[in-house]
């Protein structure tokens, strides 16, 4: 039986978020390979780095959600992904993000990240997501808390040092304002 998963994009007040495409490869890649990648076990060589593009497009087929690009609707510029990522590494299913450099700081990362877990509780229906963090990366908790994200010590970990922070559906943050 073949599946086909449509891969959504999502437009919020200032982003779009849609499905990546090859000319993300290389981005991802540099990013990939900086030490911004450090809290996330890279930095990645250029093979490693595709393995996990290619991993973030191959779970919406698997599973029926994976990464998507953030753009800005402003200038149509990318400036990150944010995902949703499971298999057999992840305990849980995982709202993730990243940034590119130079687009920290300005709510970019909150509002992706409200808005794919926000479809993610409305189109599969999941009790809840969690967000494997490193604890020394304070701007993703700080991320994580402002999504209303709750310290969960009981958590299974993908790393053994890792902080669960766990989202519950309902939470009272900006939703999509169009799904396409």
């Amino acid at each position: 039986m073949k599946r086909t998963t449509v891969i959504p994009t999502i437009i919020t007040e200032r982003l779009i978020l849609r499905p990546p495409v090859h000319a993300d490869l290389l981005p991802m890649q540099e990013m990939l390979a900086s030490d911004r990648a450090r809290f996330m076990g890279g930095p990645y060589d250029s093979k490693g780095a595709w393995r996990l593009f290619c991993q973030d497009i191959a779970l919406w087929q698997i599973y029926g959600h994976g990464a998507l690009m953030i753009d800005l609707r402003s200038n149509g510029a990318c400036v990150g992904e944010v995902g949703i990522n499971h298999g057999p590494f992840y305990p849980e299913k995982e709202l993730g993000w990243l940034l590119f450099e130079g687009h920290e700081g300005q709510g970019y990362a909150h509002e992706a990240s409200a808005a794919l877990r926000d479809w993610a509780f409305d189109q599969l229906r999941l009790e809840s997501l969690v967000s494997y963090i490193d604890p020394h990366n304070h701007t993703s908790i700080a991320v994580a808390q402002r999504l209303g994200a709750i310290l969960d010590p009981d958590a299974l970990r993908q790393d053994a040092e890792d902080l669960v922070y766990r989202h519950w559906p309902g939470s009272k943050q900006p939703s999509p304002t169009a799904v396409v």
